[in-house]
């Protein structure tokens, strides 16, 4: 995206409250991943619309994402899995500093090992996927499982900086994730069962529904 487009964009973005600019100062100083603003707040618009009732993410970090999403659907019961257990207690203390331990629960697995938790948990109306970029495809079959009538699958980084796109030896030889992160994007829009758009915002984010069935044109 143009430069002077994406400033454009950036600045149309609504300013961020006073707790969640401190969790995003943490982030970048502590190099902690979180949503780029311009694709958290076009995922949040698109949640807004859809209204899930609940949500899976799998890769909490420190809340922020699950938080924001909390803000936007007062409604929503949200289950998040983090394996890493400083950045799960992490989660857990801002979770309880924002008010939010009623309506969002963090998982303290693996999203593979734990898959069996995990689904316990479904189905769920929306699922984002922002956990280890190689892992992917393997999530994406887990859980689609546990995905309800209508719902969605979000997931995030699908450009990986760009490198998913640029396929050129002398960049792909040492970036196995960002070959991954290609596989996976070229595994989306051949799926047979599920349509995907990629908006390039942020670092990507795509999303997938299920194809209907059946109907006359």
């Amino acid at each position: 995206m143009n430069d002077i487009i994406h400033d454009y964009l950036l600045k149309n973005i609504p300013k961020s409250s006073p707790f969640f600019e401190e969790l995003e100062a943490y982030a970048k100083e502590n190099e902690v991943p979180i949503m780029e603003p311009d694709s958290l707040y076009c995922l949040l618009q698109i949640l807004d619309i859809q209204k899930p009732k609940r949500i899976l993410e799998l890769g909490t970090a420190i809340g922020y994402s699950a938080l924001k999403m909390a803000d936007k659907l007062p409604d929503a019961e949200i289950i998040t899995v983090e394996r890493d257990e400083e950045r799960y207690e992490q989660a857990i203390h801002n979770i309880q500093r924002y008010g939010a331990s009623d309506r969002v629960k963090v998982l303290l697995t693996d999203a593979i090992e734990g898959a069996e938790e995990i689904l316990a948990h479904g189905p769920f109306d929306a699922i984002f996927i922002d956990a280890a970029k190689a892992q992917y495809e393997k999530f994406f079959h887990i859980y689609t499982v546990s995905l309800a009538e209508n719902g969605v699958i979000y997931s995030d980084n699908v450009l990986f900086k760009g490198l998913a796109i640029d396929m050129t030896p002398e960049k792909q030889r040492k970036l196995r994730v960002a070959r991954k992160m290609r596989h996976f994007n070229d595994f989306l829009v051949t799926h047979p069962d599920f349509e995907t758009t990629t908006i390039p915002l942020g670092d990507g984010l795509s999303i997938s529904k299920r194809k209907k069935t059946g109907g006359v044109l």
